[in-house]
């Protein structure tokens, strides 16, 4: 459709210049750039907080974080603040964890990978010194690929065949270097390496950072497992640290955030090209710009229309499907639970993984242990988030979870999911802890959903496999509206901060492209 028209700024003939929708990371941060050159934007959030599922609140005197645990890969939030002439230390206080993970089996045997990379070479040449030699290879050949290509494949625009053209021409070993890792699958790269099938578990479970069993999910996937080895952080106060310091930024540049405030339409011209919104109480929001962080879904299908798109934009929208749900589970604890990561893992097998995921499609819940079962430590990191002396954990018992489970529905599953969860918590991970639980919660797909209108309460925008990646995913530049931009999880390259972050700089661009 090429570049959509310039339009005339401060004319009196808009409310604002820029509407928009959601306070996620990726709204949040396009605002802010987009504010920084001038435009009057205003952020239309429909909850009471700010973040999504990057974000944390308080009940019972716990700091809870809705679902996003750790931050990796910094350089795109970085470049977010540089490009607003600010410093990332300067809004929020990130606080560095090590070890990366640690592991448990159900015998109750743990080991943990540092940051160190040599150090992780020891620990995995304990449990098969093939496999610790094979990370070593994996490791060199991996870091390669991240230092010279994963910023770029992160940062600029892979949106249509021509961007991918453009990108190869720039970095000429790009597609030679990722293109086999973007054809094979997760699975297929690390069986190459690695044969143990402890080991071959604790490199598989990335997979599902992208929302994918490894044995679909791009081989690319498995230079997430080498990233966290350049350093993981967690946010003093909570993941909520991060759109707070998102917004505290966008406000000094002028930003208007309104919350529970909920968008219902996008106003279209006669020609079709975006003019403003319209709120749940028939309210009407001019501006000649909208961007949406919200799903590509909910953006096309409920607030743009099926009726206002053309047939084959309707196909595509109708092609994907919202990724994966995963249960939450809060817990606060009244002593230092036994733990010695931010993050501990169930050591799971590849083959678990890959099954669990084929449950889930089948709308059945994994059995105890089967599927993915991390737990996060957040007061290891920062002790102010709970009441002195008291901790909190949040884990993920056994994901991924069908949104409605054959025979029943998550409301009437959520007591006996959650005794399920507290009594594996106790045997596998901290034995004696039971009678140590002062507070207890957990969050279902459905629950996500109401709270964060994420379809079917997924958790990562869309499904991610080899058929939707890059050009495949919806564009940040709307193909079907004039002056329509999209950011956040559903575009781009899927889910998580680093990923997010990015696609707000590649949608900043795209604007400031076609308007500045």
């Amino acid at each position: 459709m090429g570049k959509n028209p310039k339009v005339k700024f401060g004319t009196g003939q808009y409310d604002y210049d820029m509407i928009c929708i959601g306070a996620g990371i990726g709204g949040l941060a396009t605002s802010a750039i987009i504010a920084k050159e001038g435009l009057k934007v205003l952020i239309l959030e429909q909850s009471e907080l700010i973040g999504g599922c990057c974000s944390t609140y308080d009940e019972n005197g716990y700091k809870l974080d809705v679902g996003a645990s750790i931050v990796e890969l910094i350089n795109p939030m970085k470049e977010v603040f540089k490009l607003c002439g600010k410093k990332v230390e300067d809004y929020m206080d990130l606080i560095s964890c090590d070890p990366i993970y640690a592991f448990v089996n159900e015998k109750g045997e743990k080991f943990a990978y540092p940051v160190d990379w040599d150090k992780t070479v020891e620990v995995i040449s304990k449990i098969d010194a093939h496999d610790g030699q094979s990370f070593k290879k994996f490791a060199e050949a991996g870091r390669k690929s991240i230092d010279k290509y994963v910023e770029p494949m992160l940062s600029i625009p892979n949106q249509t065949m021509t961007d991918a053209l453009k990108l190869s021409l720039k970095y000429p070993g790009l597609m030679f270097n990722l293109l086999p890792k973007m054809i094979a699958t997760h699975e297929t790269v690390i069986r190459k390496y690695f044969r143990h099938p402890t080991v071959l578990g604790s490199m598989a479970f990335q997979s599902y950072f992208a929302g994918a069993t490894p044995e679909l999910c791009p081989g690319f996937m498995g230079l997430v497992a080498l990233t966290e080895h350049y350093g993981i952080w967690y946010p003093k106060g909570g993941m909520v640290a991060i759109p707070n310091g998102l917004a505290k930024m966008g406000k000094e540049f002028g930003v208007e955030i309104r919350n529970k405030v909920l968008v219902d339409r996008i106003l279209l011209d006669k020609n079709k090209v975006v003019k403003g919104v319209q709120t749940s109480d028939g309210k009407q929001i001019t501006a000649p710009i909208v961007l949406s962080n919200v799903s590509a879904l909910t953006t096309y299908k409920r607030m743009i229309g099926r009726e206002n798109l053309p047939w084959h934009i309707n196909v595509g929208i109708d092609s994907y499907t919202p990724s994966m749900g995963c249960p939450m589970i809060y817990l606060g604890l009244d002593k230092k639970p036994d733990l010695n990561a931010h993050h501990t893992m169930l050591a799971t097998s590849l083959e678990q993984l890959n099954q669990s995921w084929y449950d889930y499609k089948a709308d059945v819940v994994p059995r105890e242990g089967a599927g993915q079962s991390l737990v996060c430590w957040p007061t290891d990191a920062d002790p102010d988030l709970a009441p002195k002396g008291h901790h909190i954990v949040n884990f993920i018992y056994n994901g991924p979870v069908p949104y409605a489970p054959i025979g029943t529905n998550w409301d009437r599953l959520k007591p006996q999911y959650m005794e399920e969860a507290i009594n594996f918590f106790d045997r596998v991970f901290c034995p004696g802890i039971k009678k140590h639980i002062t507070f207890a919660k957990v969050s279902t797909p459905l629950d996500f959903e109401r709270r964060l209108l994420a379809p079917r309460g997924c958790i990562y925008g869309l499904d991610f496999d080899i058929l939707t990646v890059g050009p495949m995913r919806p564009r940040s530049r709307s193909w079907a509206v004039k002056n329509l931009y999209l950011a956040g999880a559903s575009t781009h390259m899927s889910g998580g901060i680093p990923t997010v972050m990015s696609s707000a700089l590649i949608t900043s661009n795209l604007i400031k492209e076609d308007h500045l």
